[in-house]
């Protein structure tokens, strides 16, 4: 006898849901990404465009400049040599990375603890937070004349200590109002933790909070420096010769009363540029990773 095997087919899903589902998100999907698309091929191009008629314009001569062209009839390479080499301004692009790097370290090493504190401990209540961020929001012009006195007292005017300090003082408020967001965040249960175990207030915030904050105090850190690479008015007031001069301060000496070479001014601002481009590259992972800090759970 032959045996036969009935195989049971199972029960088909119900047509037409699943398809219709990934269906349904294949259409959403392709209506999100064009506009996505959009919005960033815009904001590329409102990017890019100011950059590249700034490098056309720094190989334009003067005649092309005064004839108002978009691209230059011949390349002026003169533009960049003086740029580089008469203009100081290597010099000062040196001057503004160390001013800035060094305020940028002085504002973190201030700023961790006192948001720390400002957060955990509840020190200076609820107002403590907007009394240290209020000076940063007047303007730098108020402070000028009170910091050249003093820096001049210290023996600090016209020099890169005394500008770091400067640029380190004014950016505190804005670290900390910045971090306190970052500390919040961090699980307060690692902190009780540590303490149970017998680590002190300092072994805490120095073993415990700082490597957990790394990634903010990065992207804090390029804020800030970037904030301080950027200034001009306290620059210009503070610093008087070529070995402390920053630059903006050298950008803005380019402007002569009488003969104004454009060409030259953006070759040099291209190359004072640069730095912070690099930096951002550079710091890219970092500063990403501190500004989405938190953000999924």
């Amino acid at each position: 006898m032959t045996s036969t095997t009935l195989t049971r087919v199972p029960d088909a899903a119900p047509v037409g849901t699943p398809a219709r589902r990934r269906t349904s998100g294949r259409r959403t999907s392709g209506r999100r990404f064009p506009v996505a698309k959009t919005v960033l091929g815009i904001s590329l191009a409102l990017t890019l465009i100011p950059l590249l008629y700034l490098l056309s314009l720094s190989f334009m001569g003067r005649a092309d400049v005064a004839a108002g062209h978009l691209l230059p009839s011949a390349p002026a390479w003169g533009n960049w040599e003086a740029a580089l080499t008469t203009s100081g301004l290597p010099r000062a692009i040196l001057n503004s990375v160390i001013a800035a790097g060094f305020g940028a370290l002085i504002t973190l090493a201030f700023a961790l603890p006192a948001a720390w504190a400002m957060v955990r401990h509840q020190t200076g209540g609820k107002t403590l937070t907007a009394s240290i961020l209020a000076p940063w929001l007047l303007p730098p012009i108020v402070a000028v004349i009170p910091l050249f006195t003093l820096l001049r007292i210290l023996g600090l005017n016209n020099t890169l200590v005394g500008l770091a300090v400067v640029y380190a003082l004014a950016n505190t408020g804005l670290a900390v109002f910045l971090l306190q967001g970052f500390v919040k965040k961090v699980p307060l249960e690692i902190e009780e933790a540590a303490a149970l175990d017998g680590a002190g207030t300092l072994r805490i915030l120095f073993r415990v909070v700082l490597p957990l904050l790394t990634p903010a105090l990065i992207a804090v850190g390029v804020v800030v420096a970037v904030l301080n690479y950027n200034e001009f008015l306290l620059a210009l007031f503070l610093t008087q010769g070529p070995d402390s001069q920053t630059v903006p301060v050298i950008l803005s000496l380019l402007l002569g009363d009488k003969v104004q070479d454009f060409g030259q001014l953006a070759a040099a601002s291209l190359v004072g540029v640069a730095p912070v481009f690099a930096a951002a590259v550079f710091l890219q992972r970092g500063l990403v990773a501190g500004l989405t800090s938190g953000a999924v759970k």
